[in-house]
């Protein structure tokens, strides 16, 4: 009887505990679905947004590039892969393509470099450092066309101060823009100024991270400011240099606006970028299934490139940290 006794307790506080157990199991439930309506409906309205003005258009995109879709609304019809075949053999295409990437290599470079003394510099301590700050990034902030319109003056072969510079050292005097020889390095050194300034925050944002008693034990070692800033300074900013050439490469690849407003693609098409030769074949040509298809071969060349980087920085990054 004494056993009994015992045992009833014990299996009514287990059929207890379970019963709690399902109830606690019920409530999460109720309340995580009500939860989940809850997430929904707040993100409800970018979801929408990213469909109708992301998804939706990729797609529709990608199906004008298999039709001979015109800008008049005839030739809707499906086509087959013949405006992919058509872009593969267009000579144009292929050279506006290697402008791109001419225009990406030459600005990458220096606008990591110069991003990366300026902030040196500011960060040694120069006095009025607002002023600094404010002079290297103001120019970012200026839309395209003002930045275009400023250096065409700049630029121009007979009133420009660049040449009156160069006429009063004896130097001669190109024109700039109208030379194939000289355009698209006019055309970079103007991205350049235009530019740097994003960069340069953020280098000097990450030379503000770095800690002090680094350097202070680097002195006590006896180790000079170069070596310092070889063995400290340059690797700490290893993240933020790849950031800044993931960054500048894909913006680079996109260029349109500074090389459309200055040049026009031209003189006879050393300067035309890739987006910029999209827009003519379909503005232009009134042909949009086959700027589609252009465009959607310069975005897989895009993504092969943005693979390549991201494989390249975390293998760097992994190579660090061992």
């Amino acid at each position: 009887m004494t056993t009994t006794t015992a045992k009833a307790p014990a299996a009514t506080a287990d059929r207890s505990a379970a019963s709690d157990r399902s109830r606690t199991t019920a409530r999460r439930r109720s309340g995580g679905s009500g939860e989940n309506r809850i997430g929904w409906g707040f993100a409800a309205p970018f979801t929408i947004l990213f469909g109708l003005f992301l998804v939706w258009p990729l797609l529709h995109g990608l199906y004008l590039s298999f039709t001979g879709q015109s800008l008049t609304g005839q030739g809707g019809e499906l086509i087959g892969f013949a405006n992919y075949v058509e872009a593969f053999g267009d000579g144009a295409m292929w050279r506006s393509m290697l402008n791109t990437f001419w225009f990406t290599l030459l600005s990458t470079v220096p606008l990591v470099v110069i991003a990366l003394v300026l902030a040196l510099l500011v960060n040694t301590g120069l006095p009025g450092q607002w002023l600094w700050r404010l002079s290297f990034f103001l120019p970012y902030l200026l839309a395209s066309t003002v930045v275009s319109l400023f250096w065409i003056q700049l630029y121009s072969p007979t009133l420009g101060p660049i040449n009156n510079v160069l006429a009063t050292l004896g130097l001669p005097q190109p024109a700039w823009l109208q030379d194939p020889d000289t355009a698209m390095v006019a055309v970079v050194a103007t991205t350049v100024w235009w530019t740097v300034g994003f960069n340069f925050l953020l280098y000097l944002a990450a030379l503000q991270n770095i800690p002090d008693q680094q350097y202070e034990a680097a002195s006590l070692d006896g180790a000079g400011r170069w070596r310092s800033l070889f063995s400290i300074t340059i690797p700490q900013l290893g993240p933020t240099t790849g950031l800044i050439v993931i960054l500048q490469v894909l913006a680079s690849l996109k260029v349109f606006d500074q090389i459309y407003q200055m040049t026009n693609g031209g003189p006879a098409g050393t300067t035309r970028s890739t987006v910029q030769y999209i827009f003519e074949s379909g503005f232009t040509g009134y042909r949009f299934g086959y700027s589609s298809a252009i465009s959607y071969i310069f975005f897989a060349v895009i993504v092969v490139i943005s693979i390549a980087q991201f494989s390249i920085t975390a293998r760097n990054r992994k190579g660090a940290q061992r």
